[in-house]
């Protein structure tokens, strides 16, 4: 692995379910006015970090954030399935609200009966992006889009983070960022994390 290949990982820009609280899993659900105008702001800056390759979960939400991108930078939207956000099983359509009420232990665990395993997920979502990384030179930036909660198993996978440490990372808010590079060691490490602006350049100091 190059010491200097980087991934994004970008969350879709908002739909009605988010901003209903609803519990959206693999439910096709469009982006909402408000959700296009957040890929469209965000892609205007992702493209400004000149991008290699751009894959996208083929759920609509994410799909359609991945094409914002793809009208400023001109490349194509590689549709990869193992992006897709996290089954939800008997949870899905339901407001943070009734399944709390519902699920009360369930929920204390971010268990939905029926729903996809969280390793899986982080697994499957890895997966793609590796996938991904095979379309981009050894010194290239990879664009991966998906969603909340796929996403961060997939980064706590990549990071090597166990079971019991998965609510270290906080939520991906719609149409921000985490940006991940790798380690000299072998691994990954977590550059930004819910960022909705440039990340910076830094030079390397204590943490050499």
């Amino acid at each position: 692995m190059s010491p200097t290949r980087r991934v994004v990982c970008w969350r879709h820009g908002q739909t009605e379910w988010n901003a209903e609280k609803r519990f959206q899993g693999q439910t096709d659900i469009a982006l909402n006015e408000r959700g296009t105008a957040q890929a469209r702001r965000a892609a205007g800056l992702l493209a400004r970090l000149r991008p290699d390759a751009v894959v996208s979960s083929d759920l609509r939400r994410a799909a359609a954030t991945a094409h914002a991108l793809a009208e400023e930078t001109g490349l194509p939207v590689t549709l990869d399935k193992g992006l897709r956000e996290r089954f939800g099983g008997r949870w899905e359509g339901l407001t943070t609200t009734e399944i709390r009420e519902r699920w009360p232990a369930e929920d204390a665990r971010m268990e939905p009966p029926g729903g996809e395993d969280l390793d899986a997920v982080g697994e499957r979502v890895q997966d793609a992006i590796e996938r991904g990384l095979a379309l981009v030179p050894e010194d290239g930036l990879l664009v991966a889009v998906g969603h909340g909660a796929a996403l961060r198993a997939g980064i706590n996978r990549m990071l090597g983070l166990p079971a019991d440490r998965s609510q270290v990372l906080g939520p991906l808010g719609n149409c921000s960022w985490s940006l991940l590079g790798p380690l000299r060691s072998g691994g990954w490490r977590l550059l930004e994390h819910n960022a909705a602006s440039l990340p910076e350049r830094r030079t390397l100091s204590d943490d050499r």
